[in-house]
């Protein structure tokens, strides 16, 4: 087993999940290098004006944020609220009604612990695109198992006897 412990001033941000004018973020994996089990935890940094993940929710999964550094704006289900260091936020599982979104709506870096169970099969949807994912087989302790993941658009579904 890995040391069970890490100092926040020891992280690292390996992981870019930048794409287009809107997500900008850097993420540092913390769970797996201490040796964790059942839930997966990180920092993520997000630049200003940017986030890290679209519009989402989970079914199967919860998350915790704890701000660290900077602030934003939480968009949860239909509301937003301002979230500034030091806040936690609640994420559930559930459908669209929790769907959530940390964006940097300030001037300096936003930096936040981000907690999740680890159910390995797990259904996102993302309203604002209107699509879905699904995923199996992932083994939460070791990130380079092979899993299968998904990613459809809502309309796109077919009956369940399609082609049997």
């Amino acid at each position: 087993m890995s040391v069970p412990l890490i100092h926040i001033d020891d992280i690292e941000f390996s992981r870019d999940v930048s794409h287009g004018d809107r997500f900008g973020a850097k993420i540092a994996p913390v769970s797996q290098r201490i040796g964790a089990r059942k839930l997966g935890y990180n920092v993520t940094a997000v630049a200003p004006g940017k986030r890290a993940f679209p519009f989402h929710n989970h079914h199967a999964n919860e998350e915790m944020f704890f701000v660290l550094e900077g602030g934003g704006t939480l968009r949860f289900g239909a509301d937003e609220y301002p979230v500034r260091k030091g806040d936690f936020v609640c994420c559930p599982p559930g459908g669209p009604e929790v769907a959530h979104q940390l964006i940097n709506t300030g001037t300096v870096e936003l930096r936040y612990i981000a907690v999740s169970t680890m159910i390995d099969t797990e259904v996102w949807q993302y309203p604002d695109s209107g699509k879905f994912g699904a995923i199996g087989g992932r083994q939460p302790d070791n990130p380079k198992a092979t899993f299968q993941a998904k990613f459809v658009p809502e309309a796109s579904g077919v009956d369940y006897w399609h082609e049997e």
